[in-house]
């Protein structure tokens, strides 16, 4: 068994739209190891206003899996594939996922865009929530940055 732990990889899984926390749930249930960092946000409705938790990266998840387990987590109804990076699924790094569980920890203002983008330059994060992630940076403005994940084919913003 360890030997199986010790190939385990975290794989971008894309689901079906607003599935993510319930595929979350029901694959935890079965043992997997699943990741859905949430933000908080605030909708307005007609008469009220309430903070909801949405997932950060809308219709993705992490598993923490091997190869052989692949098939298991597609056989979810609400997966739709795993995200595919070079003609195999892609994996995200261990110091990636850590970084994004500390911004989630740290409940920072950010938002996820999904967006292809060229890249211009390839940087280690020195501080901050993303401290030691590489990535793409794209300074919005003064007091927004974006971090281009390769892996994941997105933007996270946060404030500084």
């Amino acid at each position: 068994m360890e030997q199986i732990n010790a190939t385990k990889r975290w794989y971008v899984v894309y689901t079906k739209p607003r599935n993510e926390k319930v595929v979350k749930e029901r694959l935890s249930s079965k043992g997997f190891e699943i990741y859905c960092p949430l933000v908080t946000t605030v909708r307005q409705w007609s008469d009220r206003k309430k903070k909801v938790q949405l997932p950060m990266f809308p219709s993705y998840i992490f598993a923490h899996i091997n190869e052989g387990e692949q098939a298991l987590i597609r056989a979810d109804q609400g997966v739709i594939n795993f995200i595919y990076w070079l003609g195999k699924p892609a994996v995200v790094q261990d110091y990636e996922i850590e970084a994004i569980k500390k911004i989630d920890k740290e409940g920072s203002s950010i938002y996820v865009e999904n967006k292809e983008i060229k890249p211009k330059q390839l940087v280690v994060i020195p501080n901050g929530p993303f401290k030691g992630l590489e990535g793409i940076v794209d300074n919005l403005d003064h007091n927004k940055v974006a971090v281009y994940i390769k892996q994941l084919g997105c933007l996270v913003h946060f404030k500084i």
